[in-house]
């Protein structure tokens, strides 16, 4: 009994520093603790992403069917003056070790930007910065991960970015090695600048620019820019790809306006694929999308990334549409383009469905399918 209760006064002499030091929690879907410092903080969130697709087949086929888009649970903290970022998507992992691995980093201020160390989106393309609970449409363009730097969405290495109320400049250097590759000595780097030249409560004006160069060595898988024209899952076409260790470089421009409940962004960008006989392949892609919010709501900016964001609110309906388009400037007809109109619906700040209607053309095969797609999403 004795000893019972030694155990008891020692597990409570051990534990009231915690108590006193480290106790507001909160909650807005998802649970956020804060010691009384400042000190420790740790939250946890996640998004559930649930697509459901049917294929109107022309000359490929493609399976209709349901699957989990997302599936992510995100631990954010900070221990003194570090913070971290631990994501993992579940609707990622396909048997391979790290396939789910996201964000996944630390970070701190030094001098006057953000350091970030570890897994994250290199700074290029507007599109692809934004957060997937924020895109327009339920799939990327081509101006990004989905196309031109196809499956680099993530990469491992050094972040430094700088930001302002009217600018950011971020630059990256990176591995070529995302969670679930093999282990290469590929090296790559970015960097992105952005400027808001008019920033008022009814009207944001973004323009940008960025730089990717991805070098390879022999051990390094191809670098490939693809097209999947008739939205996820359906027909794709291979527009370029690197050969022998070579490498890639793309130029990016982009620009959007936020004026009411009016929304319009576009992006160019266009890449050198490298091919060890010398005859390297241009690659050229650019689209331009916008919404327009039926209940007035305007679509905010995010100035501390340089992207735009989602308003937030109760029984919000947006109207979408999207003309994207890639070509091989090397290669006759080899070229697709994909014309997506839609519709979103905000329930409430956690959740949205979206219906999106996909035509795509393949140039090259004659391919020209649809799709219909469906999303219910949850972010917390």
């Amino acid at each position: 009994m004795k000893k019972q209760m030694l155990a008891v006064l020692v597990g409570a002499a051990v534990a009231s520093p915690a108590m006193v030091i480290a106790d507001e929690a909160s909650t807005r879907g998802n649970l956020k603790i804060v010691s009384s410092d400042g000190s420790f903080e740790g939250s946890v969130g996640g998004r559930i992403h649930f697509d459901a697709y049917a294929f109107d087949n022309d000359l490929t086929d493609s399976t209709s069917t349901s699957e989990f888009r997302r599936a992510r649970i995100t631990l954010k903290g900070k221990l003194y003056n570090w913070g971290y970022v631990f994501e993992n998507d579940f609707a990622g992992q396909s048997g391979t070790t790290g396939t789910g691995f996201r964000d996944m980093n630390i970070y701190t201020k030094v001098g006057p930007g953000k350091l970030t160390i570890g897994q994250f989106k290199p700074y290029r393309s507007m599109e692809e910065i934004t957060s997937s609970n924020d895109i327009l449409m339920m799939e990327r363009p081509y101006a990004s991960a989905t196309g031109i730097y196809n499956g680099r969405q993530f990469q491992q290495g050094v972040g430094y970015l700088i930001s302002d109320d009217q600018y950011t400049l971020g630059v990256a250097g990176f591995n070529t090695k995302s969670a679930g590759d093999n282990r290469n000595e590929g090296l790559g780097g970015s960097a992105r600048a952005t400027f808001a030249p008019i920033m008022q409560d009814n009207m944001v004006v973004h323009m940008g620019a960025s730089y990717s160069v991805e070098n390879a060595n022999s051990m390094t898988t191809a670098f490939e820019a693809e097209a999947d024209y008739v939205g996820r899952r359906g027909p794709s076409e291979t527009i370029a790809l690197t050969t022998d260790g070579e490498s890639v470089n793309t130029v990016g421009l982009e620009a959007a306006i936020s004026a009411g409940p009016v929304f319009a962004q576009a992006e160019y960008a266009i890449a050198d694929f490298g091919n060890a006989t010398g005859d390297d392949e241009e690659v050229q892609t650019y689209y331009i999308q916008g919404a327009y919010t039926l209940t007035g709501q305007m679509k905010p900016y995010k100035s501390s990334k340089g992207v735009f964001t989602t308003a937030k609110g109760n029984n919000i309906v947006q109207l979408t549409a999207r003309y994207d388009y890639i070509e091989n400037k090397d290669v006759t007809d080899l070229e697709a383009e994909t014309t997506s109109v839609g519709v979103n619906y905000y329930l409430n700040p956690a959740m949205r469905f979206m219906l999106n209607y996909v035509m795509g053309e393949n140039t090259l095969t004659g391919d020209e399918s649809n799709q219909v797609a469906l999303r219910a999403q949850m972010a917390f």
